[in-house]
C-alpha cells in the first residue's frame, strides 16, 4: 500500500512538471504575462479593464493587500491557474505574505482544492522562490509524526474515562473493556 502511494505521488509529480514544460505547436513554451505591455499587445480592451475595474478592486478598504494576495493565490490554486500564479505569488511576496505562509497555503489546498493543483502550484512557486533566493530555512517544517492509532486510542479513551467515569450507573465493564448494561 505503501509503495502504490509512493507510485502515485511520484506519478503526479511527473505528469505536473511534464505539464508546467509542455510546448505548444509551435515549440514556444507558454509564459505568464507579467506586464500590462503584454496584455496590450494582445487585447488592449482587456488592458484597460486590468487597469480600472481590477485595479479598484485591489484598493477597497474591506481588505487588506496580504488579505486579498492570501485570498487571490488560493483562488488560483484552486482553479489551478498557473498562468496567473508568478505575478500573484510574487504579488502576495511584495504584500507581506511569507515564504512559509505560501507554502501552508499550498498544503492546506491540497486536501481542499486537489493533490494535482497543489502540484501544480509548487512547481510554480519553485520559480519564485528561487528567484527571491527563499530557502527552505524560510518554509515550515514538517508536521510532528503522529501517535500510532493504539497509543492515541489509548489516550482518547483514558482523557474519557478521567473526565466522565461511570456515568450510569449499572453499566459494568465487561472483559473487553466495553460496557455492557
Amino acid at each position: 500500500m505503501k509503495l502504490m502511494a509512493v507510485m502515485i505521488a511520484a506519478l503526479t509529480l511527473i505528469s505536473t512538471t511534464w505539464a508546467q514544460g509542455q510546448h505548444t505547436q509551435t515549440g514556444r513554451k507558454s509564459e505568464p504575462m507579467q506586464t500590462i505591455n503584454d496584455i496590450t499587445t494582445v487585447a488592449p480592451a482587456l488592458e484597460k479593464y486590468a487597469q480600472g475595474p481590477l485595479a479598484d478592486l485591489w484598493k477597497r478598504p474591506g481588505l487588506t493587500p496580504r488579505d486579498r494576495s492570501i485570498v487571490t493565490i488560493a483562488a488560483l490554486i484552486g482553479r489551478n491557474q498557473t498562468i496567473e500564479m508568478p505575478y500573484y505569488f510574487n504579488l502576495a511576496l511584495d504584500n507581506g505574505v511569507k515564504p512559509r505562509e505560501i507554502s501552508e497555503i499550498i498544503t492546506h489546498l491540497a486536501f481542499y482544492a486537489g493533490w494535482a493543483n497543489a502540484m501544480s502550484a509548487i512547481a510554480v512557486a519553485k520559480g519564485v522562490f528561487a528567484d527571491r533566493k527563499i530557502g527552505t530555512d524560510q518554509l515550515p517544517p514538517a508536521s510532528p509524526a503522529r501517535l500510532p492509532l493504539k497509543d492515541g486510542e489509548a489516550k482518547r479513551a483514558a482523557a474519557v474515562e478521567q473526565q466522565f467515569g461511570n456515568v450510569a450507573p449499572g453499566i459494568t465493564r465487561c472483559a473487553n473493556n466495553s460496557r455492557k448494561p
